[in-house]
């Protein structure tokens, strides 16, 4: 590996595959959906050869059906794994989601369960059963995301059965929380030392990385005196930080396409007068939308003076809907969103535009380049790369990102933003007002800041550095990080 011209072998993991399976008139078809890793990896393809796998999304019980499956998707590179349905939501919705999301994003009041347990580590174990069988001596492996945190350690030994060696790579989207939130989770240590069978993990930020090492020690007692290194078992793993980012000039691109001008003429003269705000959030307890609305309402309320002369565009983009609990944060927001434009609304206008679905990818582009302030109120978020988006269709404007000190954007981005805590709804309401009447100079200066950050950590650039560093470790094992 290594030659000039030789091609890097990469196998990347997800939990689910970036490709949508359909069955269409019996047969069935595959197409690569956008955004996400893929945009994040479009930049290798020069220097690498790809190879995914990941669950199919669909149940596929049939030999005959799984075999025409695994044709319509070797089109892509990508090998499914699959999974019975009740295995499939076991894992995905009762561990992955109800137990280790909200651990991941310190929500207290989490219930452990034996049974989603078990499931989550066969899902674990099938993933390095089908990847230990197919990958080669020297590929590299990069796992991704808290659906998989056990994989590495179960895929080392069964490649080390097989006489295999590869190097093998784990990225968190999430946060990773400090001590005394993942001292929660009865198996917290088999979470932990199956991350540390990698050779390389890669952390948002700072603080999830710092957390993660501090927890490696204090639970483990791993040997973590050098930094952006851990020493346990025999094994010398690197912890690095690895800023997740956007594609900018896919939106730079789409608001050049005359529909989107046209539209963006339309939205501009619909608010002429009007100061709009936006927000696009999952539709997700970690997104502070209840504290969202509450802290718009408190803005309302402090000032009369700017009736029918703001509005507050909220997306809510729906998530996880055959579970309970956001089944009812979505009936507790539609609450709270009538109650607002039943105080505040006027013959004029409503203050506040609630959609509850999906945007297509123009109009929230669209969206994006017409609103004056983006408002953002994560309780916790990985990253949330909404700001990153907000800022790439702000050049014109230069509108002012208002983020919540707990997204993880707010650890690179705070500088070019107005902070707040989303708890604090006195807070939030100055920080509205203060964004709204910022000086134009200081607009510019802050807009400048923010588009620089953006178009340097861009999602291939992220991809690319992770890949790089890993590679280093393939050749050179035994070396420091």
């Amino acid at each position: 590996m290594g030659s000039t011209g030789e091609k890097r072998n990469l196998t990347i993991v997800s939990n689910r595959l970036p490709l949508s399976v359909k069955r269409v008139d019996g047969a069935f078809q595959s197409s690569l959906s956008s955004g996400g890793l893929v945009t994040s990896l479009s930049g290798l393809t020069k220097s690498t050869k790809f190879q995914w796998f990941g669950w199919p999304g669909i149940e596929v019980k049939d030999p005959k059906d799984r075999e025409e499956v695994q044709k319509s998707l070797e089109a892509h590179n990508a090998i499914p794994i699959f999974l019975d349905s009740s295995l499939a939501h076991e894992h995905y919705n009762e561990f992955s989601n109800r137990i280790l999301w909200p651990i991941l994003h310190y929500q207290s009041g989490v219930v452990f369960d034996e049974t989603p347990w078990q499931a989550y580590r066969r899902v674990n174990e099938l993933f390095a059963d089908a990847i230990a069988e197919t990958a080669g001596s020297g590929s590299l492996i990069w796992v991704h995301d808290y659906h998989l945190m056990l994989l590495p350690e179960l895929l080392r030994d069964r490649l080390k059965q097989r006489g295999k060696s590869c190097a093998i790579g784990f990225s968190l989207h999430t946060p990773f929380p400090a001590g005394d939130f993942w001292r929660n989770l009865p198996v917290r240590k088999h979470l932990i030392e199956g991350m540390l069978s990698s050779d390389l993990i890669g952390f948002h930020t700072d603080e999830y990385k710092q957390n993660f090492i501090d927890t490696c020690a204090s639970l483990l007692n791993a040997r973590t005196e050098i930094p952006n290194q851990i020493q346990y078992k025999n094994r010398l793993v690197c912890i690095n930080k690895f800023i997740v980012g956007i594609d900018p000039d896919k939106f730079i691109d789409t608001l050049q396409k005359p529909d989107v001008q046209e539209r963006i003429r339309v939205l501009k003269e619909h608010y002429k007068g009007v100061k709009v705000i936006v927000g696009v959030d999952r539709l997700d307890h970690i997104k502070g939308l209840s504290q969202k609305l509450k802290g718009f309402d408190a803005f309302l309320d402090d000032h009369p003076e700017l009736q029918n002369k703001v509005v507050l565009i909220q997306v809510a983009v729906p998530s996880r809907e055959d579970v309970k609990e956001y089944q009812e944060l979505e009936t507790e927001l539609c609450t709270i969103a009538g109650k607002i434009n039943g105080k505040h609304a006027t013959p004029e206008g409503t203050p506040l535009l609630y959609m509850h679905r999906s945007v297509p990818f123009n109009e929230l582009t669209a969206l994006y380049s017409v609103a004056d302030v983006c408002l953002l109120t994560s309780t916790r978020d990985g990253m949330n790369l909404v700001a990153f988006e907000y800022v790439a269709c702000q050049e014109e404007r230069h509108g002012v990102l208002v983020l919540s000190e707990f997204a993880g954007a707010a650890s690179f981005m705070t500088n070019g933003s107005i902070p707040f805590h989303p708890a604090n709804k006195t807070e939030m309401s100055e920080a509205i007002f203060n964004a709204l009447n910022l000086d134009p100079a200081e607009r510019k200066a802050k807009y400048e800041y923010l588009r620089g950050f953006v178009n340097t950590n861009t999602s291939a650039k992220w991809g690319e550095t992770f890949i790089e560093k890993l590679s280093l470790r393939c050749k050179r094992p035994g070396e420091s990080c």
